[in-house]
């Protein structure tokens, strides 16, 4: 501001606090001229109150509610605004009225910016038709911009407004569904009503947005340049909940909601239907098999596993690791393949080898385990979660959710019975390996035994023989079984044993070794006692055929207690390794007839 302005300003304040003194316009007109409107306007009021015939004054006053309009916030301020535009087409409109020619060139200085060339005449000039033809533009173009400016503010109150309900919508399925898992499970018509309609409104959220931009733009500046920065919503109950929003704000991060709405329709619509269709299909293929196993009686492993390999596909556990369905069908399925092993066992049970029928049992307990933990699995499901999640296909697969709960529960203490029942059986089976029979006598397979039996085995060799002493006569005598699977021996040799050396008082010091051909047709027993008999070793030895049974059991005396034995099957010689404690040893020979070698 130059010292003149300065000094003027100065001058109308005095003035204007001076009693009785006017403003005068050729003073103030300094302000005016020089834009400084905000110095300048209060006495511009002042003067308007007295002189209402000043056209020059009523254009100036137009001319500073402009700019108050031009640098008012269209946004945060639009009703002030539309008031400054209303106060500026007020004070154009009695300029407008008031110009004539005469008013024009009597005070020519006073419109100078409207100074313009004559084409006709080449000569300078202001004529009244230039200024009024301005001040009808601007007139136009305030009442243009009002209109736009209350339009934009509608649009962007809106569009603001869409987006909250959009929001709105979005909070109300979040508060429902408490993960991803489940608002795809659980999914119903009401929940793709209210996605459809997350993806409408946000639809017209952006189709306001773009209309309030398209205003915005042919206002010209405005101060705002809002650009849409969408944000993707990964994780719903993360995502999309706090607004994130100020509009006002030019880089506007607003939720993403469409592409979210439309990609749970998609997978609901498409991965839903098609996953519930599969687990009926499945459980519609379990019930088949079910019914042809009931009723022919037939074995459907091999089904079974088809069916057990379909059950592992990975898509039927792509919106849940445990989904109810697979449980149920894996429990279904290993209650139909215990049905069907029992059927494919029936030839096993009635096998006379015991270790075959000891197996079956053992397959058969795996089996109906497995479909009784399968179903102790099930029974400690939340069924208050698990049936909201999977109510359609329970409605479909079993009408009710009571059904389906007590036909689990039904499977499930059949199956537990049933572990009972076959532990038991095999446990009588385990214990019948543990014998021969042999008519009335029962041969003990193990070495633990105590005084009450009536056989004391020295030797046992798993699934092939055993010799030991017979302790149910008054005279103690040995043994030779053959083990077979079905337990009862094929080959069964009662040894003579010398009252002298052997005695049930001396049992703890009997003892015996043995050996066999390696073909299983030639066993060698040796039975020996600890006790010195004339400072030697008593030792009993027989060769045993198995297609002729005993060939010759006879007794010896050694130096050195017996510790091992062989068989040659080219000579049909026994060697007889003989130790001390001491550590000596030395090997004593037998002919294939009985006779001692001498060495």
């Amino acid at each position: 501001m130059n010292r003149k302005i300065v000094f003027l300003s100065a001058g109308l304040l005095l003035s204007l606090s001076s009693f009785g003194q006017k403003v005068k316009y050729k003073d103030l007109f300094i302000l005016l001229n020089a834009k400084q409107y905000e110095q300048a306007e209060p006495f511009l009021k002042t003067y308007l109150k007295d002189n209402d015939d000043n056209p020059n004054a009523y254009l100036f006053m137009g001319l500073i509610y402009h700019e108050k309009a031009n640098n008012t916030d269209v946004l945060k301020r639009a009703t002030q605004l539309g008031l400054f535009i209303d106060s500026a087409v007020l004070y154009y409109d009695k300029a407008n009225k008031g110009l004539t020619e005469k008013e024009v060139s009597r005070n020519e200085e006073y419109y100078q910016a409207y100074n313009r060339r004559d084409l006709r005449t080449g000569k300078f000039g202001v004529t009244v038709s230039d200024i009024q033809f301005d001040l009808e533009k601007k007139i136009q173009g305030l009442k243009d911009k009002k209109e736009r400016v209350t339009l934009l503010n509608q649009q962007y109150s809106q569009a603001e407004e869409l987006y909250e309900k959009t929001h709105f919508i979005f909070m109300g399925i979040e508060n429902v569904y408490p993960g991803t898992k489940e608002l795809y499970l659980r999914a119903d018509d009401k929940l793709i009503q209210q996605l459809k309609l997350l993806v409408t409104r946000f639809d017209s959220t952006i189709l306001v947005f773009n209309q309030y931009k398209t205003t915005s733009q042919l206002l010209g500046k405005t101060g705002y340049n809002q650009v849409l920065d969408l944000q993707p919503i990964t994780d719903f109950k993360k995502d999309g909940i706090a607004l994130l929003t100020d509009f006002t704000k030019d880089d506007l991060k607003i939720w993403d909601y469409k592409k979210w709405a439309q990609t749970s329709l998609d997978i609901i619509e498409k991965d839903m239907k098609e996953l519930n269709a599969k687990w009926i299909a499945l459980d519609i293929e379990i019930n088949k098999l079910r019914d042809q196993i009931k009723k022919d009686s037939v074995s459907k492993r091999e089904e079974l596993k088809q069916l057990t390999a379909k059950l592992n596909d990975s898509e039927l556990r792509k919106y849940d690791k445990n989904p109810l369905p697979l449980g149920i069908f894996a429990m279904n399925t290993a209650e139909l393949e215990y049905a069907s092993l029992l059927i494919s066992n029936k030839p096993l049970r009635d096998s006379a080898s015991v270790l075959v029928r000891l197996a079956s049992v053992g397959s058969e307990i795996k089996s109906i385990q497995k479909a009784d933990s399968l179903a102790g699995l099930l029974i400690g499901k939340n069924w208050v979660e698990e049936s909201r999640n999977y109510a359609g296909f329970i409605a479909s697969a079993y009408g009710t959710e009571g059904v389906l709960e007590s036909m689990i529960k039904s499977l499930k203490d059949f199956s537990s019975r049933e572990v009972i029942k076959k532990e038991k059986e095999h446990e009588n089976k385990t214990q019948a390996l543990k014998w021969l029979i042999d008519a009335s006598d029962s041969i003990p397979l193990f070495t633990d035994v105590g005084t009450q039996y009536k056989f004391k085995p020295l030797v046992i060799v798993n699934e092939d023989y055993t010799t030991g002493l017979a302790l149910k006569d008054p005279e103690m005598k040995g043994y030779f079984y053959a083990v077979t699977p079905s337990r009862i021996p094929d080959i069964k040799i009662s040894i003579p044993l010398d009252k002298a050396s052997f005695s049930k008082a001396n049992l703890p010091l009997t003892k015996g070794i043995a050996t066999t051909d390696g073909k299983k047709q030639v066993y060698v027993s040796v039975i020996y006692s600890e006790a010195k008999v004339e400072d030697k070793f008593p030792v009993i030895i027989s060769k045993i055929y198995r297609s002729d049974g005993l060939a010759w059991s006879l007794p010896f005396k050694f130096a050195l207690i017996p510790s091992e034995v062989t068989f040659n099957q080219t000579t049909g010689e026994i060697t007889v390794k003989t130790s001390a404690p001491s550590g000596e040893s030395q090997l004593v020979v037998i002919d294939k007839n009985g006779k001692q070698v001498v060495q």
